[in-house]
């Protein structure tokens, strides 16, 4: 990413700190793949609730508010998971200036537009009456 080991580290910690706070976030391919494993080690410490494991949390992040939120809301959201917290959706268009392929990094259970829209969809056809046959 030609940056320094130390400008990468915070830049990773501020990217993982959003998506704990946000549920998802939009960023370039490569930062995105550089950034899920480390917050999918947070939420391995998150589930397992300790005070060793938030103290390496907030060691990594240096976010208290991100780690509060982490271990409330979303560790125990997946302690039942064995694994692959979160996914990369590919956006349709690239960055505009540079073409850099964009993608959405969230947690597998975050609530987006395209899941929202299904459930209005099906609502609205269990609603009407079926049709009648003649």
């Amino acid at each position: 990413m030609n940056r320094t080991s130390s400008h990468r580290r915070a830049m990773l910690a501020n990217m993982v700190s959003s998506l704990i706070r946000e549920e998802a976030i939009v960023t370039t391919r490569a930062k995105a793949r550089a950034a899920q494993p480390l917050a999918e080690k947070m939420v391995t410490l998150a589930r397992a609730g300790t005070l060793a494991g938030r103290r390496r949390a907030v060691a990594v992040l240096r976010d208290k508010e991100a780690v509060k939120i982490l271990f409330d809301d979303i560790g125990p959201r997946f302690a039942d998971r064995d694994g692959g917290y979160t996914r990369l959706l590919k956006l349709a268009r690239p960055r505009r200036g540079d073409g850099a392929e964009m993608v959405r990094l969230a947690f597998v259970d975050a609530e987006g537009p395209a899941p929202a829209a299904k459930e209005k969809k099906k609502k609205a056809k269990e609603s009407e009456p079926p049709p009648e046959s003649k």
